[in-house]
């Protein structure tokens, strides 16, 4: 196993305790503590072993230097640590949550970090909803079961945060911290509601 970079656990931690600050979380164990980088030409991947009554996390991690934006690298970051918490404060609350919700979550997640936090700027935040839903790639091709999933991920949280631009900032985080509370079948609802 390749060991995690100090810069990029510092990075790990920042994004953990952002996602922790916005949605008003418990604190969640350590997520540099489950970091293990990633092989060559690996992505992002939070791996999840569920026993009995235990659940393992371990989240493998790009081994490039990540830059704060939205880079690649830094958006594979974001992704993970969003898995991470939500599983995680999953585990405490003992709700349950599917594949979908966790990259429908992560979508919203980036959305957030990059673009209502800090500070909000309405402009940078479209031109970051362009970006981020009308201008990305999926490496899952159309018609499998993950690229689907990738996709209505990705077409609901676009919704959603499109919805978010029109709004004050108070009124976008109390809906946000609805939408992440949430199951399933209300964040779909929440979302298709723009």
């Amino acid at each position: 196993m390749r060991r995690v970079a100090p810069k990029t656990k510092r990075a790990l931690r920042s994004i953990q305790r952002r996602l922790e600050r916005y949605y008003a979380l418990e604190s969640t164990p350590d997520v540099a503590a489950f970091a293990q980088a990633a092989g060559d030409g690996e992505r992002e991947t939070l791996l999840v072993r569920e026993s009995d009554a235990t659940i393992e996390l371990a989240l493998v991690v790009p081994t490039e230097s990540p830059r704060a934006g939205a880079n690649d690298v830094w958006l594979q970051l974001l992704e993970g640590v969003s898995h991470f918490v939500f599983v995680a404060e999953r585990v405490r609350t003992g709700l349950p949550t599917t594949q979908l919700e966790l990259e429908l979550q992560a979508e919203v997640d980036k959305f957030v970090l990059l673009g209502l936090e800090p500070g909000f700027d309405r402009e940078r935040a479209r031109r970051l909803h362009t970006h981020l839903f009308e201008g990305g790639r999926f490496l899952d091709p159309v018609g499998t079961e993950a690229g689907e999933r990738y996709r209505l991920a990705n077409d609901l949280a676009a919704k959603l945060a499109a919805r978010l631009l029109d709004r004050d900032h108070g009124e976008t985080r109390t809906l946000l911290r609805r939408f992440y509370r949430a199951g399933q079948t209300d964040k779909i609802a929440l979302a298709r509601a723009a």
